[in-house]
């Protein structure tokens, strides 16, 4: 062999050899793609992924590299980064787990990350390092910006935003009472005997009639008078005395308000029913007659009136019964007054309280502090209500609640723990005690309490923001269903649903800062510069932090906010 063959041979040997001898060259930016761009938050991570596009003639063959994902942040007063998980991918001569990359065609690599969310990486940068392991020869190469920012918008929910739930107050302000009192006609007559008004319900209810009259906080409402005639006889007769027995307790009636000088009584209305088979039947039921099931079997199979009697009287094994029994009690009027007790005004209330709060009732006071928006003022009435009230759970559940929403979680706590020993059942306070779970970041104990406390008004706010620190958009969707609040039109602006959004943010009762920072967010979504700068400086107007914020959000990137 001469040495031009011995030349060539050698050059086809180190060529061969090219994919494995050789270190791996460092990676270049434009290798890589990043998704999302610029990432974003999902619940309490920063989900994503890069993928590596490597050219052919670029991985060695016994090459191993180790790529792990840095996100790093220089904040003013915090600096920090976070490493993800690292990645494994290597060269078509190396036996491992990693994915393989072949030397003359090159491939794709994916490598998935994911950082918990910290406030300081709004403004940070998203590296790849990587470590190469060439048959057991360990070197690094520089890292590589693969990314930048990360929005969010989605930690904007928040246990802390949520409202916690109110144990009711039983407070009415108008308390309705009914009285009644039955005067009974003897068979066949409709005169209003003495010894009837002379019964006990009656003299009852001409002094409660009077006493209403008299007291400033009560009213009569109304008074209603029902007279009926038993079941026996004919139709017609049966008509013309029910109605007859209607215009004598009418007129029985008119004439005691006179006699009591009872000018104010609401509406007095009447009514007669000629033949009472309902009360009948009612009656026969409750009753020990013989043969009661026989006499239920005719009311059953015949609906004309005179049938049903012409069958009964030809029981007369029973009828005799019914006519003792039964049919004196179908032949009354029955007289019935509803009387309104009027409470005390607002004014009158938060006078007593002021003054006299001893006076007051627990939902007295209760209500006393819903007349109220100072949530200072608010826990001050609340702690008077549980220091007079110290068995009722609600004024310490809503005590704990005036805490939550000054911030004191540790208070909030004591007072909803301490609620629930009083009261273990209570709905209201099972939901409050899944938002200091949440605050605690303890998601399974609290996705369980807020599953105890369905039905509370206020809970689909605390379950929706719940699903949405767990990155579920969807199921927080069907938990909010149609509550108006700001985590809602959140979940509905992650769901790219604007439109709903927008409608959403437009219907909440009391906008706050958070409101406008929404509605500036659905602006920039939605390329409406105008909606980005008004909402945002009402935002500011109501917050001034949220300046720095938004400047550093990645949602307005696209506005100058400078001279905010």
């Amino acid at each position: 062999m001469n040495r031009q063959t011995i030349g060539v041979s050698l050059m086809a040997t180190l060529l061969l050899a090219g994919g494995c001898s050789k270190k791996l060259a460092n990676f270049k930016s434009d290798y890589f793609t990043t998704l999302p761009t610029p990432l974003e938050s999902v619940g309490q991570n920063v989900p994503g992924t890069v993928t590596a596009s490597i050219p052919a003639k670029f991985m060695v063959k016994n090459a191993k590299v180790t790529a792990t994902p840095v996100l790093t942040w220089n904040a003013i007063g915090a600096t920090g980064q976070y490493a993800a998980s690292p990645v494994l991918f290597q060269g078509e001569n190396v036996r491992d787990n990693g994915q393989t990359v072949s030397y003359a065609n090159g491939g794709q690599v994916n490598i998935p990350f994911n950082f918990p969310y910290q406030p300081e990486m709004a403004q940070s940068d998203l590296y790849l390092e990587f470590s190469v392991d060439q048959n057991g020869k360990i070197y690094t190469l520089p890292r590589v910006k693969v990314g930048n920012g990360v929005i969010a918008t989605s930690t904007l929910a928040s246990a802390e935003t949520v409202k916690p739930a109110t144990a009711k107050d039983d407070f009415q302000r108008v308390i309705s009472e009914k009285y009644s009192a039955d005067i009974h006609f003897l068979v066949n007559q409709a005169n209003v005997r003495a010894s009837e008004t002379a019964k006990a319900d009656y003299i009852d209810l001409n002094r409660r009639l009077m006493e209403a009259n008299q007291a400033p906080n009560m009213e009569i409402a109304e008074v209603n008078i029902n007279s009926y005639a038993s079941p026996e006889g004919t139709l017609a007769f049966n008509t013309q005395l029910a109605e007859k027995r209607e215009q004598n307790t009418q007129n029985y009636v008119q004439n005691q308000f006179k006699k009591d000088k009872i000018t104010e009584f609401g509406e007095l209305t009447s009514s007669f029913t000629p033949e009472d088979w309902e009360g009948f039947r009612s009656l026969v039921e409750k009753s020990n007659i013989q043969d009661k099931d026989l006499i239920l079997s005719v009311l059953s199979l015949y609906k004309d009136p005179e049938e049903r009697e012409r069958e009964i009287r030809n029981i007369s094994a029973v009828f005799n019964e019914l006519a003792d029994q039964i049919l004196p009690q179908l032949r009354y009027s029955r007289i019935q007054a509803t009387i309104n007790v009027i409470g005390k005004s607002d004014q009158e209330l938060i006078e007593l309280y002021n003054t006299n709060p001893q006076a007051l009732t627990v939902d007295e006071i209760l209500y006393v502090a819903s007349l109220t928006d100072d949530n200072t003022k608010k826990m001050e009435i609340y702690s008077k209500a549980a220091s007079l009230y110290p068995n009722d759970y609600r004024a310490v559940n809503n005590l704990g609640m005036t805490y939550y929403t000054a911030g004191d979680y540790k208070a909030a706590s004591t007072a909803f723990e301490k609620a629930a020993r009083m009261a273990p059942e209570s709905k209201e306070v099972e939901m409050n005690r899944g938002l200091i779970s949440m605050i605690n970041k303890d998601y399974k104990k609290a996705n369980e309490q807020f599953g105890a406390a369905a039905g509370v008004p206020e809970n689909a706010d605390a379950l929706g923001v719940y699903y949405l620190s767990q990155g579920e958009v969807n199921n927080a969707l069907r938990a909010f269903g149609d509550t108006k609040t700001n985590n809602a039109a959140l979940a509905q602006i992650l769901a790219k649903d604007y439109n709903g959004a927008r409608t959403t943010l437009s219907s909440i009762s009391t906008p706050d800062a958070t409101t406008y920072y929404l509605t500036a967010i659905l602006g920039a979504r939605t390329h409406n510069e105008n909606m980005v700068m008004s909402n945002l400086r009402q935002a500011i107007k109501l917050d001034n932090t949220l300046r720095a914020k938004a400047q550093k959000d990645l949602e307005f990137a696209e506005y100058n906010l400078s001279y905010l």
